[in-house]
This record gives C-alpha cells, structure tokens and sequence, in this order.
C-alpha cells in the first residue's frame, strides 16, 4: 500500500513550522527530520485554525 498524499498544502506546513519554531529543521533536514512532538503540534495548530475558520464562517 502506497503512501497517501497529503491532505495540507507545503506551503501551509511551512508556515505552520515557522510559526511553531522548528522551520529550521525542515531546511536542514527535511520533514522526516522533525520531531514527532512537532509533528503533533503541527497537527493540533490545523485543527486550531480549521475550527476557528469554522467558527468565524458560522458568525458571518
């Protein structure tokens, strides 16, 4: 079975790892190079702003 692709953009990931300090690491090494914490972090941001880009579609 093949790897899925994923369902967040590069670009959206880049700016995710800027904003959560571990870009650096990205450049360096790759995604494989993160910690999983990170990645996990990084998860847990999408979702943070998923559900706020939700909330704010809901008001309007």
């Amino acid at each position: 079975m093949g790897r899925r692709r994923g369902i967040m953009s590069d670009r959206f990931k880049e700016e995710l790892a800027k904003d959560l300090g571990f870009y650096d690491v990205v450049q360096k090494e790759g995604w494989g190079g993160i910690k999983s914490r990170d990645a996990g972090n990084m998860v847990k941001r999408a979702v943070e702003l998923a559900q706020q880009s939700l909330a704010d579609q809901n008001r309007s």
